[in-house]
């Protein structure tokens, strides 16, 4: 196992928690939106989890996480990844296509 500076460890940890909580706050933000601005807010949410799940991969291959914290961890990141993603396809099918013919 390489060594991995003290500092890496936590600048590292740091931004995984900064990233979980930036999802969360993003996704409640967009529940409570109008129905009009739900969905760039659950675009940002959606590039926020996969930068996440991107970070934790990156702290499992560096052996910061184990085998089994990283299971634990990305499992359900990943089924929000899907909730996410249905959400986004519904509010894109919902939406208007062309505002201008509705004139």
């Amino acid at each position: 196992m390489p060594h991995i500076p003290r500092l890496s460890k936590h600048s590292l940890g740091e931004k995984i928690s900064l990233l979980f909580t930036d999802v969360i706050e993003l996704i409640l933000t967009a529940g409570f939106a109008a129905r009009a601005s739900k969905l760039p807010i659950i675009q940002k949410a959606s590039i926020k989890l996969d930068t996440l799940k991107y970070f934790l991969q990156i702290a499992w291959e560096l052996k910061i996480l184990d085998n089994k914290k990283y299971i634990e961890i990305s499992t359900p990141l990943v089924e929000a990844g899907k909730m996410l993603g249905g959400w986004q396809r519904q509010l894109i099918k919902e939406a208007p296509t062309d505002v201008g013919a509705r004139k």
